[in-house]
């Protein structure tokens, strides 16, 4: 059998960079099964994986609840981590570059890791999202801490149009003296979005300018929606 780290090796990364770089997100079709879904929304109620639930309309985050993973984590979530975070470094030390922005990510998610703790952020932002009729999530960025990785993913684990209807993922641009640009994605059950977490760099006529970027989910009409999100960095204790 392919393991997921294997599967993730055999991704066209060539093709993501590009995605990434001309449009801040990166869609990589059926990479997670349907059992590997199932099971990840079957243990959703198991307490004993999770260090947090969030109920969304607390917040005034949207409407529905997420619960974040506790350490260590499921063995699928790990693997993604460290698999999928060293194809993506060169990509944000290339961004940071262009925007003249001194910082470098290290290799491996182990020295990331590694960095977050050593800044008070030692807790997991893995985590899976929960929606039903009616919920959605509003338009924000996973921060979490001084320290913060500028790519992120979230697997699909429900498929739209069978499980739910409406609940698209939706990305914003801000634009620089400009309106705002609205994407909206419909990936299917077993899909990987990878997204900037908070901007990316776009070429102009001067050179590279910053353009700012958010991520939420627009209202589902029926049905019920999960999402696995995986942050690289962690988060402040």
């Amino acid at each position: 059998m392919t393991t997921i780290k294997q599967s993730i090796q055999n991704i066209n990364w060539p093709a993501v960079t590009d995605s990434m770089n001309d449009n801040g997100y990166a869609l990589i079709r059926g990479l997670i099964s349907d059992e590997e879904c199932s099971n990840l929304i079957a243990n959703y109620s198991n307490n004993s994986l999770y260090r947090k639930t969030v109920i969304m309309e607390r917040y005034r985050y949207g409407l529905g609840e997420y619960r974040y993973f506790n350490y260590p984590l499921p063995p699928l979530v790990q693997q993604i981590r460290e698999a999928v975070y060293p194809q993506l470094a060169p990509i944000a030390n290339n961004w940071m570059t262009a925007l003249n922005i001194q910082t470098t990510f290290p290799d491996t998610f182990a020295e990331l890791q590694q960095l977050c703790h050593s800044n008070n952020q030692v807790k997991p932002t893995a985590l899976i999202l929960k929606y039903g009729k009616g919920g959605f999530n509003t338009l924000h960025q996973d921060l979490y801490g001084d320290v913060y990785f500028p790519m992120q993913l979230v697997i699909f684990l429900s498929e739209p149009d069978s499980d739910y209807t409406g609940g698209e993922f939706v990305l914003t641009e801000q634009i620089p003296r400009a309106q705002s640009k609205a994407i909206v994605l419909k990936p299917r059950k077993g899909d990987v979005l990878i997204f900037t977490t908070n901007f990316r760099p776009v070429k102009g006529a001067k050179g590279y300018y910053r353009v700012n970027m958010k991520h939420g989910v627009s209202q589902l009409q029926s049905g019920e929606r999960y999402t696995l999100g995986v942050i690289f960095h962690d988060a402040l204790s």
